[in-house]
């Protein structure tokens, strides 16, 4: 699936009968032009939405030894921000076990078998991962990472430009999402609002569903950090 494709779908949402066959660069007739200006706002707009598994990327931080602002209370490390970070989803030690939840004593399997309550007793609550932090502007105008994680890993969403890595429920979100935006300058008037608010409760209807199937193609397992708990 193309861009020039789903731009096609996004115009066909519209009744409009035209076809267009390049956008980057775009070819000289209204609708090119219009989906060149307004298909890269749709798609980052739709990736900033949600944590598309295709979208989801994981680096280790750069500390930053002598930061351009004193690093503020309560944080104690400064990092910087890495390169094209559409959305900072975690910050997590290094030595993390898992993205959610670590907690004391046993890990594994060896959770569960041979204590028959189904779980193991540990000595205290667990610890959840994601830790605390912010995202601010140094002096300079440049973002950067404070928390208080020692090695700092980021897990964030990124600007995906390849089309073939989007899932067809995406491509149907955004082709509406697009279409959102160009029916004001396609169709004008109380027609193009109209028409715009139409496309706007469609893209809810297949986000919802692309969100769910995107959330299935990804299994976790997050356990109650108390063991009172754990043993329910």
């Amino acid at each position: 699936m193309s861009e020039v494709t789903i731009c096609n779908l996004a115009l066909s949402h519209l009744g409009d009968t035209a076809t267009v066959a390049s956008i980057n660069p775009p070819e000289a007739s209204v609708q090119a032009q219009l989906c060149s200006k307004f298909y890269p706002v749709a798609r980052n707009a739709l990736l900033e939405m949600n944590a598309w598994g295709f979208a989801t990327r994981r680096a280790a931080l750069a500390q930053l030894a002598a930061p351009v602002n004193a690093c503020p209370q309560p944080w104690k490390y400064t990092y910087a921000m890495p390169n094209a970070v559409l959305n900072v989803l975690a910050i997590l030690p290094k030595d993390a076990p898992d993205d959610y939840e670590a907690w004391f004593g046993p890990s594994g399997k060896e959770h569960y078998p041979p204590y028959p309550q189904g779980y193991v007793p540990v000595p205290g609550p667990g610890i959840y991962m994601p830790q605390p932090f912010t995202i601010e502007a140094d002096v300079n105008g440049k973002q950067i990472v404070l928390t208080n994680v020692c090695d700092a890993v980021m897990r964030y969403t990124t600007i995906v430009e390849d089309t073939t890595k989007f899932s067809p429920l995406f491509v149907v979100s955004l082709s509406w999402l697009l279409a959102s935006m160009l029916a004001g300058p396609l169709l004008k008037g109380d027609a193009g609002a109209q028409e715009a608010t139409r496309c706007v409760e469609m893209l809810d209807l297949f986000r919802s569903q692309a969100q769910q199937s995107d959330a299935n193609q990804r299994k976790t397992q997050v356990e109650p950090a108390v063991s009172w708990m754990r043993g329910r």
